[in-house]
């Protein structure tokens, strides 16, 4: 593979407010509480002049691609994917950037849908008319495989699944763009490992969709969920290990550990010695104020 440079941001959970006024039929099942939710804490957590200095911050760097890991909204309102779509469109437009659901996406039946409406250009592969998951988009020499981990749950719960036929198309896309020389960067909204979330919250299937990952390999598989940043490294069966990195909010601004907005850029590098991966954390220091680089962490080299 010949010497190349590969900057992709991260960012994820932007919950993006204030709420439109729902309708009283909007508000049956799981909506109801999380309207509630919303009003009793939420509102005051997802801080939409933050979101927009981390957007601003984002425009002052050099990025080759933007990968946003799903959460766009709060509880699925048809009403909430026009709002949000006013805000991503001014992040990057369709090829540029790549996205995926969040159990807030598909809150109730009629949310994913809703958010198909809007952004299907976002979210499917390249010379591809329908939205399928996975999908798969190579920009340079990197291949971006989007799997959807988003489903209507019951109240209290935020648990995801990617299901059979999405883990076996997924082998076959990791598969055929490690034989083509590409790098692979796999997109999840929740972590892909059973560890990696409390109970009620995490990916029904992780097992297996861990097992994939083991046996086919990854450069790099990213998620969002969590709110926090997080870093693990994952052994395969055969070659190096995968890291597998959560980021903070995009726009969460409290302070505390749990809400510090921030994304991250992944920096690819690849030259005659091999390949290394970097990441640089940007956002609040403070939670509160200003976006600047907060960190930066080599994750391996090959």
């Amino acid at each position: 593979m010949s010497s190349f440079t590969f900057r992709l941001a991260h960012l994820s959970d932007l919950h993006i407010g204030p709420l439109p006024r729902p309708r009283l039929s909007e508000l049956m099942g799981k909506r109801l509480t999380g309207y509630w939710n919303w009003k009793r804490s939420r509102h005051a957590i997802h801080n939409m002049p933050m979101l927009d200095a981390i957007i601003n911050d984002m425009k002052t760097q050099k990025l080759d691609h933007i990968a946003l890991t799903g959460d766009l909204v709060n509880i699925g309102l048809p009403a909430e994917f026009e709002s949000a779509y006013s805000v991503v469109k001014q992040i990057a437009a369709p090829h540029d950037m790549s996205l995926i659901p969040g159990n807030h996406d598909a809150y109730c039946p009629n949310s994913l849908p809703a958010m198909t409406k809007y952004f299907a250009p976002y979210m499917r592969g390249d010379d591809v008319e329908d939205v399928t998951f996975p999908y798969m988009r190579i920009r340079d020499k990197i291949a971006l495989i989007g799997v959807s981990s988003a489903i209507p749950t019951a109240p209290f719960l935020a648990s995801g699944a990617v299901g059979n036929t999405q883990i076996e198309r997924t082998r076959q896309m990791l598969e055929a763009a490690g034989q083509a020389g590409f790098l692979r960067v796999v997109m999840i909204h929740h972590p892909p490992y059973k560890e990696g979330v409390h109970f009620g919250r995490g990916l029904r299937d992780a097992q297996f969709f861990m097992k994939m990952l083991r046996d086919t390999g990854a450069e790099l598989v990213i998620h969002g969920h969590n709110h926090v940043q997080s870093v693990e490294i994952h052994e395969r069966r055969n070659g190096p290990g995968i890291p597998i990195i959560g980021v903070a909010s995009g726009s969460a601004v409290p302070g505390t550990k749990q809400h510090k907005a921030a994304y991250h850029i992944y920096e690819f590098n690849v030259d005659k010695q091999g390949a290394s991966l970097e990441m640089i954390t940007r956002g609040s220091a403070d939670g509160k104020t200003g976006v600047s680089e907060t960190a930066r962490r080599k994750i391996q080299k090959e």
